[in-house]
């Protein structure tokens, strides 16, 4: 049963769903463009890992009663007794925050032979677009591809949060941008919105007249079919994000 939307479905970007949907899409593009790729070249996917904390979790879990407010008066203190026997205060159970560890996968096409990584294929996550640690690692290692001999596809397919930076972009809900080593600074942008269908695009190659054209419309539509959300998703109610 397909989407009811021509493109994107926006209750896939949901958290309930999207780090499901990430990994199956990661492999589905893994396996669509391999056979067009074989035998010069091949795909790897590969694992980006960092620790992650959120301000907002550094007070969970720890009671009320710990933290002493300023307009708190201080309690009187007892007349010393000597007579009286030292006793030890009861320990309190708090719990301490910790760090996440995340881990984000995308794709290389790398020639056979050489290894050398040919293009990198990026499907960007929620940590990817949110302000914090998953953000800078990730723009850190967006740079790195820029400034090295690699083409670059970087596919979002998250309404939510900051696009990563470019320049002269119109408005639109979704992107991807293929990034050409050659070709650099500029890029090509698709854009496309909740109302439309998702673009096909070029998978540059070691040659300026090779590349592969991937459908991620189709790749979309069969991870959508393969993992159940249509008998999975509520489409009474409304997405969340």
């Amino acid at each position: 049963m397909p989407s009811p939307f021509p493109g994107m479905d926006p209750y896939l970007e949901q958290p309930i769903f999207w780090s499901e949907f990430h990994n199956r899409l990661i492999v589905a593009i893994a396996d669509a463009i391999v056979p067009d790729l074989l035998p010069r070249y091949y795909v790897g996917v590969e694992t980006r890992t960092y620790r992650d904390s959120e301000d907002g979790e550094l007070l969970i879990g720890i009671p009320d009663a710990v933290i002493l407010s300023a307009k708190t008066p201080l309690p009187s203190l007892p007349a010393k007794d000597s007579s009286a026997i030292a006793t030890r205060p009861k320990p309190q159970e708090v719990i301490l925050p910790l760090s996440t560890q995340r881990k984000e996968r995308y794709l290389e096409v790398r020639e056979a032979g050489t290894d050398a990584v040919i293009a990198v294929i990026e499907v960007l996550s929620p940590k990817h677009k949110r302000k914090g640690d998953g953000r800078t690692a990730y723009e850190a290692k967006r740079q790195k591809i820029l400034d090295s001999a690699s083409h670059l596809v970087e596919i979002d397919l998250l309404r939510a949060d900051l696009p990563m930076a470019m320049q002269g972009a119109a408005g639109s809900d979704y992107r991807i941008i293929v990034s050409r080593s050659e070709q650099r600074p500029k890029a090509q942008l698709y854009g496309f919105t909740l109302q439309e269908a998702i673009p096909s695009f070029p998978l540059p190659l070691k040659s300026a007249s090779e590349q592969v054209i991937v459908d991620l419309q189709e790749i979309v539509q069969g991870v959508y079919d393969r993992g159940g959300y249509a008998i999975r998703i509520d489409y009474n109610s409304k997405p969340t994000v």
